[in-house]
């Protein structure tokens, strides 16, 4: 008979979700302190950093994060015009989202805080260990998104 009980040490989703949320309250303290953002408010100026303007169904997509936070988020930054809102080229009855002058000058101040967060939070693993986990996490998404695409 299957065991009914979890090992938690060693349950997959638990140990994602705390490591996750451990570095997360880490970003948050230090984006807040000095940025006033939210993590949310961040993960959504970084994938439109990262990849210009964007549509806000992408925005859904590219940060796994629920429409819900993703339209708080949006609407805040907006609030601090550092989004706005542009027409869609391919149609011109939606918009896309793309930084401001002032929210591409945040991604810039940010940047370099993000990467030193990610270095120190990566210090312990060795050069090797830093590969094998980005290829262990492509391989879990990749593995989870089959999965997600059964059920749908």
């Amino acid at each position: 008979m299957p065991s009914t009980k979890l090992n938690l040490p060693r349950f997959l989703p638990y140990q994602l979700s705390i490591a996750s949320n451990a570095v997360s309250q880490l970003i948050a303290t230090e984006y807040a302190a000095r940025f006033g953002l939210r993590v949310q408010e961040w993960r959504v100026i970084a994938v439109i950093g990262d990849r210009e303007a964007l549509a806000q169904r992408d925005l859904v997509t590219l940060t796994r994060m629920d429409k819900v936070s993703v339209n708080r988020a949006v609407r805040r930054l907006v609030e601090r015009e550092l989004l706005d809102r542009v027409p869609n080229p391919g149609d011109g009855r939606s918009h896309r989202l793309a930084l401001t002058k002032a929210g591409r000058a945040l991604y810039e101040d940010v940047v370099p805080h993000a990467l030193d967060i990610e270095r120190q939070v990566l210090k312990p693993l060795s050069r090797t260990e830093r590969e094998q986990l980005w290829h262990l996490l492509e391989r879990l998404r990749g593995s989870a998104d089959r999965l997600i695409e059964k059920h749908d």
